[in-house]
Order: C-alpha cells, then structure tokens, then sequence
C-alpha cells in the first residue's frame, strides 16, 4: 500500500510543478508587455488663438510636443497655410500665426504635425493631424436681412396687433454668451409702436 501512494505521489509531483508554473507565466509576460508599451507618442496642448490680435505678430498659438528623445529631431508642419500663415520653430515645437486671424472668414485650421531627423530627413514618428480653433470676439454688428421691411395695420385695431417682423442677424460666433444676441429697439415712432427681442 505504501509503495502504491509512493508512485502516486510521483505522478502528482510533476503536474503540480506544472500547474505551479503556469500560474507564473502570465506575470513574465504581463512585465514584458508593460515595457513593450513605453513607445513615442505625440503630446498635445489645445491649439486655439483669439481673432484679431492687436499685438505685434506673431502670436504664439500652441506647441506640438513629441515624446522622441534625439538631438537631431527637428518639428514640422503641412497642410494649407503652413509656413505662410503658421510656422513652427524646429527645436521648440512652438507654433506661431504670421498674421492676424478673422473667425468670420475661418473658424479652424487643420494642420499635420512631424518629426524628423535632420540629418537625413528620416521621420522619427508617424505624422499626426491638430487643429487650431479661432476663438471669437464680439466685433460684429448686428445687419438686417434687408434694406425695408413693409408692414401694415388696419385704423382701429387693439394695442398689441402685429404690424410686421423685421430680422437682422450677427455674424459672431453664436455659442459664445451674447456674442451674437440681437435684440431691437424703435429709435422713431416710439409713441406708436413697440418691438420684442423677436423682432
């Protein structure tokens, strides 16, 4: 009997080494895989800059920050108005605008980030696209949609009766607080009629 739990007990001592080392592998590979994860990556603030800027130019916009370590490396940027109206400074990564910026006429810029080694042009991570957004300021009046607005009453009717509406509109950006509000106001006739923030 005891020669039989002897052989068992060799049979067993081999599985549960196995079952041992099992359990063990997945950490290798877990440690292994966390350091194959540290790679280069791109590391972005928000780019945005306020339309019409009184400084002198040029303003700075942003920067555009890779996690490559090289002493060569040197940043660049592509795509429509790069290096006309944004330029980036090749060691820094800072982004400049040349020129002063109307939200009214464009309200973002899409741009591709690189960079490369200067040695040998060789790109040091995969280009990657950013925006630059232009934040509104309050610097449009309000226009009518048309030069006359006819309107009419018959004699007699009660206070309070439509005559006509009347619509001007505002060219700023209207998800900035009251930056694109209309309201109206009667500046002759006042006595007479009135007008609602409807128009």
């Amino acid at each position: 009997m005891s020669h039989l739990i002897l052989l068992f007990l060799l049979f067993l001592a081999p599985a549960l080494a196995d079952g041992g080392s099992q359990e063990s592998t997945p950490n290798l590979c877990s440690n292994d895989v966390s350091h194959k994860r540290q790679k280069r990556d791109w590391i972005w603030n928000q780019m945005h800059i306020k339309e019409e800027i009184d400084t002198p130019l040029p303003h700075h916009v942003g920067k555009i920050t890779s996690s490559v370590r090289n002493n060569n490396a040197k940043y660049i940027i592509e795509g429509e108005y790069a290096n006309t109206i944004f330029k980036v400074e090749e060691t820094s990564g800072d982004v400049y605008a040349f020129e002063r910026l109307d939200r009214e006429k464009k309200a973002e810029y899409e741009l591709t980030a690189l960079i490369i080694d200067r040695t040998n042009n060789r790109s040091l991570e995969r280009p990657s696209k950013f925006i630059i957004k232009v934040y509104d300021i309050n610097d449009n009046a309000p226009v009518f949609v048309q030069k006359v607005f006819n309107g009419s009453v018959p004699e007699m009717s009660p206070v309070g009766t439509s005559v006509t509406k009347v619509t001007a509109v505002d060219a700023d950006d209207p998800t900035v607080s009251g930056h694109a509000t209309v309201t109206y106001q009667v500046t002759t006739g006042g006595e007479y009629f009135t007008i609602d923030d409807s128009g």
